[in-house]
């Protein structure tokens, strides 16, 4: 049986089979009547989408659609959603779909009524204070992929198109104010598909639980993550009809977003960079890059794995669960190296630079350092 719950914790979150049938009442809690629902091109024709505008259009709320948005999500996607957002006279945002979808709805419900530039924003100190906060129009997000967890979260990953480097930017208002995560529209995932955003959750899962920085809330929240991905991807991977892995896959994409205050590391400042110069699928960047950081990261993190593993239901403590997260990826047809993602002739010294300006840098247990950083890059590549 598949799990339901009504949770208002980090944002109200309606959590259940079905319950997508709840748009409307989101969208009139949230304060919106002609809201825009932002997603990405892959799912702008599928039946989950069609049907969700359907639920919009018979409660008087239109079918305004926009699907202009890259698997990597850049300014260029986001200024003509925010194109669309006016000229529809909308007064909300439904950030549908998986993480590049709902990230890129965030920023447009973001900037629509700020007048300084988006990068003006990015999650440095407390650049957040610079935006208007009452000209951040109203978010309900509806997750469609069980990875990113950024339904929960209160930052978008945008990539400059002209420098090729993602940044994170953050304002506590994007945190959407109502989300429906309803498992069922997972359920037409495909498998390697399922498998990279769910391995997206478990790397947020893994890296906010080795974080040196100190946030006990979280961290017991990451083990949680952890052993419901252990649990539940393999059984969603190989069934996808399977609900009850599907809702607790979901589960566990909310778990890791709401983690990952506590930090993340360099599973992500290596997968960042790599993903803006090379269009790569995040989850399954991070995915590949995961067993070389462990290893790095072994000295700090050792005794906390030692303590975690038998709770995972993995003998062996820290070396047991390191050789479990290689053959965890081996079973879910991820490869071992970021060539056969179609990573070559990498510009080495321009994803160095990168990665060591990426804000998840401070929470990897090991200081990186340019020379650590190219030996991650050599391996995983």
């Amino acid at each position: 049986m598949s799990p339901t719950g009504n949770w208002s914790y980090p944002t109200a979150i309606k959590f259940g089979a079905g319950r997508i049938a709840e748009l409307p009442a989101a969208c009139a809690e949230a304060g919106m009547a002609r809201p825009l629902l932002v997603t990405d091109r892959g799912l702008a024709d599928l039946p989950i989408t069609k049907n969700t505008l359907d639920i919009m259009e018979d409660a008087g709320l239109g079918r305004g659609l926009f699907a202009e948005v890259d698997p990597n999500p850049n300014e260029v996607n986001m200024a003509a959603g925010i194109e669309a957002y006016g000229a529809g006279g909308h007064d909300g945002v439904i950030a549908f779909g998986g993480g590049s979808g709902l990230d890129l709805a965030k920023m447009v419900a973001f900037m629509a009524g700020q007048t300084r530039p988006v990068w003006d924003f990015e999650d440095i100190g407390d650049w957040w204070t610079r935006a208007n906060a009452d000209a951040i129009a109203p978010i309900v997000a509806v997750p469609t992929t069980a990875g990113t967890g950024s339904e929960v979260g209160r930052a978008s990953v945008l990539t400059n198109s002209e420098t090729h480097e993602k940044k994170i930017i953050f304002h506590p208002k994007v945190l959407p104010t109502v989300v429906i995560c309803d498992p069922e529209l997972t359920v037409g995932m495909p498998p390697a598909i399922t498998a990279g955003t769910g391995l997206d959750a478990f790397a947020h899962c893994v890296e906010a639980f080795s974080s040196p920085h100190y946030h006990p809330m979280s961290q017991g929240i990451a083990l949680e993550g952890m052993r419901l991905v252990v649990e539940n991807l393999p059984r969603a991977y190989a069934d996808g009809g399977d609900i009850e892995a599907r809702a607790n896959m979901m589960s566990a994409a909310a778990m890791g977003a709401t983690a990952f205050q506590k930090g993340l590391g360099a599973i992500h400042a290596l997968s960042h960079p790599i993903g803006a110069y090379f269009n790569t699928h995040h989850g399954t960047t991070n995915a590949v890059c995961m067993p070389a950081v462990l290893e790095l990261n072994a000295p700090k993190i050792a005794d906390r794995f030692d303590r975690a593993a038998p709770y995972l239901g993995i003998e062996g403590g820290f070396d047991g669960f390191r050789a479990f997260v290689q053959e965890f990826n081996d079973s879910l047809g991820i490869p071992r190296k970021l060539r056969e993602l179609g990573v070559a002739d990498a510009p080495m010294d321009a994803l160095i630079a990168s990665a060591l300006k990426d804000p998840t840098c401070g929470g990897n247990p090991v200081e990186l350092t340019a020379e650590n950083v190219r030996a991650l890059y050599e391996a995983c590549i």
